[in-house]
């Protein structure tokens, strides 16, 4: 690393400088709309793997396990189906080359999580999912695994985000303590902040979840319908909500019994801030147990839930499904936390209305191809 480099997750336009140096290297180049602030959104292949089942390479190339687990071939151009229930394994259109002191992460982007697609990221050699070691290169490659519904994609789309650091620097809790006092993180439903003594910071900034609805007409969550339809995922608002999901009604005694494997969606009762010179990551809140997930999809743009200094907070949307048995939440629940990380520079973008971020301003919803007509 050069002495001038700076630390921290990389912004916007060190992204830009990054594929002009062909470290972040495509057919065509990047599109701009694949940058946001502080991320990269991947692009799906022209072609999809069938595959038997999920893998990791650890010392082989995934080109040579792909021989042994391929089943058939799904083409991406003219009619890419993805069947629920099934493993896929897809060739992105972005390559990286880093350099030694650049790794990455990635994450789903949160229409893939709002639909239950689970995806994960594996490269060659790689011994963790979604991990991007130091000074990688070669391909990227994207395990997909609808879950709720059958989809169709198409080569050129976004499933997932890319984040590189260098030296990432993740905020611990005494920084994050005076981080909250500065910009206050948290508003309340009346976009009144939440005040710093009643913020929960423990290896981050936890959130709860909302069992009230206090903004949605009573409705405080969603469940995936079974044997639903294909979902196209470049018809933006074509489908209507009532024919995948049910409404999750406030219960009376601020509860719920979740049933095992199925698919909900809830929002947070806290509105989220990330200050433009900041990115955050959702992480899992750590119960001791793995019967209950919490979210797919984790990253926040620098700017989430902020805009410039305006915005008085976004909510969270959880991707929720429990494992193994039913699983009892209260309102209030802690739920999850949020890990904030320094950015290297200034993000030139932020996120928001501007760049057309579909989620800036955010309650309780569905993925951007519903019309709610459950409400």
């Amino acid at each position: 690393m050069t002495s001038s480099a700076k630390k921290g997750t990389l912004p916007v336009q060190t992204l830009r400088a990054l594929a002009e140096k062909d470290v972040l290297r495509a057919p065509g180049g990047l599109e701009e709309k694949q940058l946001q602030p502080s991320s990269l959104d991947l692009r799906l292949g022209e072609k999809a793997y069938r595959i038997r089942s999920s893998f990791l390479p650890q010392k082989r190339r995934v080109h040579d396990m792909l021989a042994e687990l391929m089943m058939y071939e799904v083409d991406l151009v003219e009619n890419g189906i993805l069947e629920k229930k099934n493993v896929y394994l897809i060739p992105l259109k972005e390559e990286l080359h880093l350099p030694e002191d650049i790794n990455g992460k990635t994450n789903p982007k949160s229409t893939t999580g709002r639909l239950d697609i689970f995806t994960r990221v594996i490269t060659d050699g790689g011994y963790r999912f979604d991990e991007i070691q130091r000074g990688y290169s070669g391909k990227l490659y994207l395990e997909v695994f609808p879950r709720s519904f059958t989809v169709r994609v198409k080569s050129g789309q976004s499933l997932n985000q890319l984040r590189l650091f260098r030296d990432r620097e993740v905020i611990p809790d005494e920084q994050l303590l005076q981080l909250y006092q500065t910009y206050t993180l948290l508003y309340d439903d009346e976009h009144g902040p939440v005040p710093g003594p009643k913020a929960i910071i423990q290896d981050g900034l936890h959130m709860r979840v909302d069992l009230v609805g206090r903004n949605s007409g009573g409705i405080i969550g969603y469940k995936a319908k079974k044997n639903s339809s294909i979902i196209d995922l470049s018809r933006i608002g074509a489908y209507a909500a009532s024919d995948y999901w049910e409404p999750i009604y406030a219960p009376k005694e601020r509860f719920l019994i979740l049933e095992p494997e199925e698919f909900y969606i809830f929002a947070s009762r806290e509105r989220v801030r990330v200050p433009v010179d900041y990115a955050a990551e959702m992480v899992e809140f750590d119960a001791g147990s793995g019967e209950l997930r919490t979210h797919y999809a984790g990253f926040f743009d620098s700017g989430f839930g902020y805009g410039r200094g305006e915005v008085q907070g976004t909510h969270s949307v959880l991707e929720v499904r429990p494992h193994d048995v039913p699983f009892r939440i209260e309102d209030g629940q802690v739920f999850f936390k949020i890990r904030y990380e320094r950015m290297a520079e200034l993000p030139l973008l932020s996120y928001g209305k501007e760049i057309g971020s579909h989620y800036y301003s955010q309650g309780l919803a569905l993925s951007k191809h519903f019309v709610n007509d459950l409400c």
